[in-house]
């Protein structure tokens, strides 16, 4: 194959840029609480297990506003895994379970005060 030689260093740049690992963007989860009266959505980050959650607040000569609530206790980072979440059925419950998928253990997550808790992860 015939490369002109003002192409080489193109070529070189090329395949150096595609050698550069870029940082992934994290992969997050969302799941609306199972509360039929609530409009809360938790988010979830997926390798580190850290969950918070956001709902529609009403706000007076305005469309309203987003109100997002942080992580606190028990809601943070976790060790390094693959989280999911999961809804109970029940009509009235206004929290989520994030679950370890390669250890199987689990918390519940829900809104107190301020911010996002979750009890300790048990299996």
């Amino acid at each position: 194959m015939y490369c002109h030689s003002s192409l080489r260093p193109a070529i070189a740049l090329a395949a150096l840029l595609a050698s550069v690992s870029l940082p992934q963007a994290a992969n997050y989860e969302f799941l609306a609480a199972p509360e039929i009266d609530l409009n809360r959505v938790y988010r979830l980050d997926r390798a580190t297990g850290e969950i918070g959650a956001c709902q529609y607040g009403l706000k007076e000569n305005s469309v309203g506003v987003t109100l997002c609530y942080p992580s606190g206790e028990g809601a943070g980072p976790q060790p390094p895994s693959e989280y999911g979440l999961v809804a109970s059925r029940h009509e009235r419950e206004g929290g989520v379970f994030r679950v370890d998928l390669r250890t199987g253990t689990m918390a519940i997550c829900y809104v107190l005060n301020d911010q996002v808790v979750c009890t300790p992860q048990a299996k």
